[in-house]
């Protein structure tokens, strides 16, 4: 992953966060996993930025199609 998404042991002993942020990634795709939207999302964790959102599923997509 990009800058987007940060790994700090100082950080939530190392999760993989939203960079800037204290939020977890895995919050994302819990939210989305249950069905909730990309707008549920921001309007819960405000400290996200929409355009980190988009890279980070831009590039786990990609991620995805080159290992096939």
């Amino acid at each position: 992953m990009s800058s987007v998404v940060v790994r700090n042991p100082e950080i939530l002993s190392g999760t993989p966060v939203f960079a800037g942020t204290r939020v977890p990634v895995k919050n994302l795709t819990d939210y989305l996993e249950g069905g909730s939207t990309i707008d549920e999302f921001l309007d819960d964790f405000p400290s996200v930025k929409r355009e980190q959102v988009v890279t980070f599923l831009d590039e786990a997509r990609d991620q995805l199609t080159a290992a096939r």
